[in-house]
């Protein structure tokens, strides 16, 4: 054999050497298949329940009417996930307006027009006896911490005041309230 075989040899098992050290060592393996899960809550749904009602009005006299009236405050009932964290939002009128769009007569909301009450029964309070965990003389622009009570249910109840100019229009005025609800995560 000549010399440069030789070397070639010695280069050939050299590098298949060094392939064999450099290789990475196989080592005993294991696989686990996870998975995800999601529950979707029960709907959240808002009625308007019964209008706020300010009943006839005189020109020039201002009428309030109080959120724990039974028959004339306005109720928003919320039903969903019993115990579910929520947000809600109200859109108030800065009026209330004839049908015909003629006259309108300005609507105003204090800070302390609304009651939130968290149920913890199915049957429904009322605004003068809004049970335990109500939440009263609150302000209807910022309700916080708000939630579903433990039966699934909530309620809002609403109050507020007109204020008819000393020549008012005669007739019935109205204007949308809007109420927005929405699961928080909490």
């Amino acid at each position: 054999m000549n010399k440069f075989h030789s070397h070639l040899i010695r280069c050939l098992v050299a590098v298949a050497v060094v392939a064999m050290i450099a290789a990475p060592s196989v080592s005993a393996q294991d696989v686990t298949t996870g998975s995800a899960t999601a529950t979707v809550l029960a709907v959240l749904t808002v009625t308007a329940t019964q209008a706020l009602n300010f009943g006839n009005v005189y020109q020039g006299v201002p009428k309030v009417q109080d959120e724990t009236s039974d028959a004339n405050s306005g109720i928003y009932t919320i039903t969903g996930q019993a115990s579910a964290g929520i947000s809600c939002y109200f859109q108030l009128p800065d009026y209330v307006s004839l049908a015909n769009g003629t006259d309108r007569m300005p609507i105003t909301f204090s800070s302390t027009d609304a009651t939130f009450s968290v149920l913890a029964a199915a049957a429904p309070s009322t605004p003068s006896a809004p049970g335990l965990g109500a939440t009263s003389n609150t302000n209807p622009r910022n309700l916080t911490g708000t939630a579903i009570g433990a039966a699934g249910t909530s309620q809002i109840f609403l109050g507020g005041r007109v204020v008819p100019t000393i020549n008012q229009a005669a007739g019935a005025y109205s204007a949308d309230i809007v109420l927005t609800v929405a699961y928080t995560g909490a």
